[in-house]
C-alpha cells in the first residue's frame, strides 16, 4: 500500500492516517482539530502553488496549509 502525505493525494482520495511529523505541538493541535493517528480523511481539493489543502475527517471540514498538510501521512484506500 502507498503511503503519501495529504499535498500527495488527488482530490477525492481516501486514506487513514498514519503518521503526524513534527512536535507534540503540532500533534495535540491537529487532534484539537480530530485529526489522529487511524483517523479517514478524503482530500476534498487543494489550491496550486503551495496553497491550502481542504480535507474532511469525519464530519468535519478542515483547511490546512501547504507546509501542516506536507506533515501528514495517509495510508492510501484500496479502490
Amino acid at each position: 500500500m502507498n503511503k503519501i502525505n495529504l499535498v500527495q493525494m488527488k482530490a477525492g482520495q481516501k486514506g487513514t492516517i498514519v503518521r503526524i511529523e513534527g512536535a507534540e505541538a503540532f500533534s495535540k493541535r491537529l487532534g484539537v482539530m480530530g485529526m489522529r493517528i487511524d483517523k479517514s480523511v478524503i482530500k476534498l481539493s487543494a489550491f496550486v502553488f503551495c496553497g491550502p489543502v481542504a480535507i474532511r475527517v469525519g464530519r468535519t471540514v478542515i483547511a490546512l496549509g501547504y507546509g501542516m498538510a506536507s506533515k501528514v501521512w495517509v495510508q492510501l484506500e484500496k479502490k
